[in-house]
């Protein structure tokens, strides 16, 4: 059988860079480690760009020889290996999604927590569907009442990791959300925002749940410069930090760049509103919406 290109998904790709990295801690060489395995030459290469399969029966033989014995690290490689392949839920819109939004969906689907601070919208992960409609086609007028249509189902499908998992395992979820997107207005909806805030209100008292608001009038923080998003998983799996923009997102993964974004987080949340306060804060606006 004629061995086919595989796909080179998200999951793949750090499958790939994970194996190299534990290569290029040990010391070996790539050609020394493929003829190790008695492979080509060229087969772990490919491997580690994510143009080939890493079957899961070969993880912790290839794993051994670089000195990894952790079962945790060996079992966690073969799940991926074993999941690498797998397209989401998300394919079934085709070119309605970029690819860099595909890849957060990939990356939040197999998160374990996601903390975020944003400083003019409600996060996708918290919106109403009426909320979301409005924000999307506000944000690129090139779309079609379609694609805004099913950008908003996209977002709302993604909302089902907060409270049901395969794994029993809700997403933790952190927001630190800037008062100034809880005073937003669209025309001719008034009833838009009070069900907004109210769903807040609902998401708030959830366990895996935090919510605070970065006050109006508060002191400088680190957020003032923007939208960020820090994405963990379990181990041995790394943190990735994702920037968003008007073009999409991008990823940050180095340690230190990530640990100066944890750091960030730390010091937005400790310049925003408590929860007890957030709360109060979205239910005096709540009240306020409804005159």
């Amino acid at each position: 059988m004629p061995n086919v290109r595989a796909i080179p998904t998200l999951r793949r790709r750090r499958l790939g860079q994970t194996i190299r990295r534990y290569r290029n801690d040990a010391g070996i060489t790539l050609v020394t480690a493929a003829r190790a395995m008695g492979w080509d030459d060229s087969k772990l290469s490919r491997m580690e760009n994510a143009v080939a399969r890493l079957l899961p029966q070969d993880v912790a033989k290839l794993l051994a020889q670089y000195g990894v014995s952790d079962l945790s690290v060996i079992r966690a490689l073969e799940e991926l290996a074993k999941d690498a392949g797998k397209q989401g839920w998300w394919q079934a819109y085709g070119g309605t999604l970029g690819l860099s939004y595909k890849d957060y969906l990939a990356l939040e689907t197999d998160a374990e927590s996601l903390h975020i601070f944003t400083p003019g919208l409600i996060p996708g992960l918290l919106q109403t569907g009426a909320y979301a409609r409005e924000i999307i086609a506000a944000i690129d007028g090139s779309l079609t009442p379609q694609e805004v249509a099913a950008l908003a189902e996209v977002r709302k499908t993604r909302q089902a990791i907060l409270t049901t998992r395969a794994d029993g395992q809700p997403l933790r979820l952190w927001a630190v959300i800037h008062e100034a997107a809880l005073h937003q207005r669209f025309a001719g909806l008034p009833y838009l925002m009070r069900q907004q805030l109210r769903h807040l209100l609902d998401m708030i008292d959830l366990p895996n749940i935090t919510i605070q608001v970065m006050p109006l009038v508060g002191t400088p923080h680190p957020g003032m410069l923007g939208h960020f998003e820090i994405v963990r998983f379990p181990h041995p799996w790394p943190t990735v930090v994702m920037l968003e923009n008007i073009q999409g997102g991008h990823f940050i993964e180095g340690m230190e760049d990530v640990r100066a974004f944890e750091a960030a987080f730390e010091r937005v949340v400790a310049a925003a509103l408590s929860v007890d306060d957030s709360r109060q804060l979205i239910k005096t606006l709540l009240e306020r919406n409804s005159k």
